[in-house]
């Protein structure tokens, strides 16, 4: 997977404290509270995290799981990696953990089905398979940005590796999509023109973040349209 190429003590996501001064709030208030709903309802036994990064999600366990094994392509910024190696080829033994999870992680992996058939390989049997993705996102950790998945695409990513899907919940409705978006553009512009560096300037000067989390963030409550989801948790059975 090029882990030469990727940089040591990447920085990664470290607590689940997002708060609506953040640019990402949109994305992670639906995405925390179903990952939440699944950790807490499918986790057992032995657990292996694909792409652990920081383990920010490891105080969610407590109390649900035996053991916690976070394995990663490189070391996070603060050293939370457990097993160093690529998704497709985990050297640890076969049908050894109750539950895997990977969150947000398969869209860096070349091969991603690899990363599925890897989860189902260290699956015992009736163990749970937690996976997240996104469908809307930029580009980031360029180049090691491959893919977005439908519903679709996940269901059949996972039933190819031998995987009965249990539950796919969507993240974020149209409205969440969209001010996220919005948040994006704007804090992506690099516009020379007068109105491009006057809506940048207000943005900043007067926490615009603030405004435009909270509307989008109520539209979307109001009534959530899965049409077009910022995200995907899904659960799958071995």
């Amino acid at each position: 997977m090029g882990n030469e190429l990727r940089s040591e003590n990447l920085g990664r996501l470290s607590n689940t404290e997002i708060g609506k001064s953040n640019p990402y709030y949109l994305h992670y208030k639906s995405f925390h509270r179903d990952l939440k709903y699944a950790i807490k309802k499918y986790s057992k036994g032995n657990l292996i995290d694909i792409g652990c990064g920081n383990k920010p999600y490891e105080k969610e366990f407590e109390g649900l799981i035996d053991k916690y094994v976070g394995c990663d392509i490189i070391q996070s910024n603060l050293n939370k990696v457990d097993v160093l190696c690529s998704a497709n080829n985990i050297p640890l033994q076969g049908e050894s953990f109750q539950t895997v999870i990977s969150t947000q992680t398969i869209e860096h992996v070349e091969d991603h089905q690899g990363l599925v058939n890897e989860a189902y390989r260290l699956l015992e049997k009736n163990g749970y398979f937690i996976l997240s993705g996104p469908l809307y996102w930029p580009l980031h950790e360029e180049p090691y940005d491959f893919f977005r998945f439908t519903r679709y695409g996940f269901k059949y990513i996972l039933e190819k590796a031998g995987f009965e899907v249990v539950e796919i919940l969507s993240n974020g409705g149209v409205w969440a999509t969209a001010g996220q978006a919005i948040i994006h553009a704007i804090q992506n512009s690099n516009s020379k023109n007068f109105f491009g560096r006057i809506m940048l300037s207000m943005y900043y000067r007067f926490k615009l973040i603030y405004l435009l989390n909270y509307i989008f963030g109520w539209l979307d409550g109001k009534k959530e349209n899965s049409i077009n989801p910022m995200n995907y948790v899904i659960i799958a059975k071995k």
